[in-house]
């Protein structure tokens, strides 16, 4: 059985596209006051990294689900890198997890599950990178530990790479990316396909048979 790909471990053809059109774009629900005014700054000019609802939803889920039992969640980010004029970008199209070592303090894979989450890469339906990963850190706040700096450096040590980090506690979400020897934090937004419901739901549209409907998936 193949292992993922890993943004970094080769060559990739980078794809010109568009991002998600603003209309189809919202900041996530638990940003606090002042990352709003960091993501509005941003909104026109585009950002670095882009969420699909789905995968927001997912870890989002994941991580409250934890934080009843008191553990900590983690999964990988699965998605793409693109160019728009001049500029890339990451889309996280989906995430996949497995059984997982976990307290409220520390979380890692199961050693013995690597074979179900391999399996679940296989089975995710679209042509991916892994561009990432998140976890939580259930009520001490989104900050990357000397743990989590580690693992960012050793596994996904790429400025395209981003940690997710979750405190489902407080509700905040932050992102981060290594900038040499700095973690710096990244802004994002949640992006949906037209054919689904909004992030904050409204009645659209009914979905229609089509190929690539959101248009993040790369042609190959």
């Amino acid at each position: 059985m193949k292992g993922p790909r890993i943004l970094g471990e080769e060559e990739i053809k980078i794809e010109e596209r568009p991002p998600p059109p603003l209309e189809r774009i919202k900041p996530h629900k638990w940003l606090s006051a002042k990352d709003l005014e960091d993501y509005k700054r941003l909104e026109r000019d585009g950002y670095e990294l882009y969420v699909s609802k789905i995968a927001e939803e997912k870890m989002r889920n994941h991580s409250i689900r934890f934080a009843e039992i008191q553990k900590e969640a983690m999964g990988l980010l699965l998605g793409w890198i693109y160019r728009n004029c001049g500029k890339e970008y990451t889309i996280v199209k989906d995430v996949v997890t497995t059984d997982l070592e976990s307290s409220s303090v520390h979380v890692r894979f199961d050693r013995d599950a690597f074979e179900k989450l391999f399996t679940s890469l296989e089975e995710a339906g679209f042509d991916y990178l892994v561009v990432g990963w998140y976890h939580s850190h259930p009520g001490h706040g989104c900050f990357m530990s000397s743990t989590d700096v580690y693992t960012q450096r050793s596994l996904f040590n790429s400025s395209r790479h981003t940690a997710i980090v979750i405190d489902p506690v407080n509700k905040e979400i932050k992102a981060f990316y290594l900038d040499g020897k700095s973690i710096r934090t990244r802004e994002f937004a949640i992006y949906w396909d037209e054919y689904e419901n909004p992030y904050y739901g409204t009645r659209v549209k009914k979905r229609e048979l089509r190929s690539d409907p959101d248009c993040v998936a790369p042609t190959q």
